[in-house]
């Protein structure tokens, strides 16, 4: 049996650090990424996405973000970023390797690919991020709604929707980014459970990534002691308040229900919808690591900082608050993957003495 170091499964920016931080480490990692190139889901986001960081705030470890520190990189830089970083990459990243499962017997994991090869590791980093896990809320009578229903990962551009009358859900920076790009072809409302957040993006005349960073609270180890891991607000330069005053978005707090080509607004009032877009974000996408009692009731894993306690030699790299406030970003992952690859490699490094 061929025996893998490390499997990391998932070739994004999590991935990527992961092997980064394993190959520090003297460990030599196998990468499998389900996709055609290891630019994670980064190609498949709406086509103007914009990084809120800056492109010093914005790069994996030992490869800085080209050009202008202080801009603020497109979703297509972040893709050309992350293929030229696999690149330099001194590890085996293989594409069009989809894990379906996870097993592990005896200290050795298993890897089930789609076309039913099978890999063999002693320690696998899950590094898949929740692109392809998209929440979808149970709002009321959605499933009922005979237009169309999307969500933010299935959204690229806004001409396709030119003349309708389109709801935004969520306020999030996606949400209210789309909602604005929207407003210039179509009549758009973002709504909302509770209030639109705004922070400013610039506060002192500098981004807020710098106050977090001289702060500590971009690295502050709180995530374990979050149960209800707060909402971030909207970070704006004043475009997007500007915006919504003048109602192109508006904003309506949640409405009371959808029926089958309408909406019913809590004033009372209804109309005449065509599409909803749901950016309600996403949720870890571990579905193949279903067999390891890893995951709670709503597919979260159980972990420490990262590591799995049982099995050993299971961790994770890009999890929502793993860690810390930058843990699921690109500035921050590297960090994590750090962590974790401490203990990874110390397991894998005994593993080989046992053997030898």
């Amino acid at each position: 049996m061929d025996l893998i170091d490390t499997l990391v499964i998932g070739a994004g920016q999590s991935g990527l650090a992961a092997a980064h931080a394993l190959r520090k480490r003297g460990i030599s990692p196998v990468v499998l990424e389900a996709g055609g190139a290891p630019t994670g889901a980064w190609p498949k986001y709406y086509r103007s996405l914009t990084l809120f960081s800056p492109a010093r705030h914005s790069a994996l470890p030992g490869m800085p973000f080209p050009g202008d520190p202080d801009r603020y990189p497109h979703r297509d830089e972040v893709t050309d970023y992350l293929a030229a970083y696999a690149e330099r990459l001194d590890a085996d990243i293989r594409t069009g390797h989809h894990v379906r499962a996870v097993e592990h017997h005896h200290g050795i994991f298993t890897a089930h690919l789609a076309d039913g090869r099978r890999l063999h590791a002693r320690a696998v980093v899950a590094a898949t991020g929740g692109f392809t896990n998209p929440h979808r809320p149970a709002l009321p009578g959605l499933d009922g709604f005979t237009g169309t229903v999307l969500h933010a990962a299935d959204y690229q551009r806004p001409e396709p929707f030119a003349g309708q009358r389109v709801l935004v859900v969520g306020g999030g920076n996606s949400a209210v980014q789309i909602a604005a790009e929207l407003a210039e072809f179509a009549r758009v409302t973002v709504t909302t459970r509770g209030k639109l957040r705004f922070a400013p993006q610039r506060p002192l005349g500098r981004d807020l990534h710098f106050w977090y960073t001289v702060t500590g609270l971009d690295t502050a180890p709180i995530g374990r002691l979050l149960t209800h891991p707060p909402t971030v607000p909207v970070l704006d330069t004043g475009r997007y308040r500007t915006a919504i005053a003048a109602g192109r978005p508006d904003h309506r707090p949640m409405f009371t229900a959808l029926g089958a080509d309408h909406v019913n607004w809590s004033d009372g009032a209804g109309e005449h919808v065509d599409t909803v877009i749901l950016a309600t974000g996403y949720r870890p996408a571990l579905d193949y690591l279903a067999g390891l009692d890893v995951l709670d009731a709503q597919g979260h894993p159980r972990h420490n900082g990262g590591l799995a306690a049982d099995p050993p030699g299971l961790a994770f790299v890009g999890l929502e608050w793993q860690r810390s406030l930058s843990s699921a970003s690109i500035r921050g992952v590297g960090r994590d993957a750090a962590r974790i690859a401490r203990p990874l490699s110390a397991l894998v490094l005994n593993a080989r003495k046992e053997i030898g």
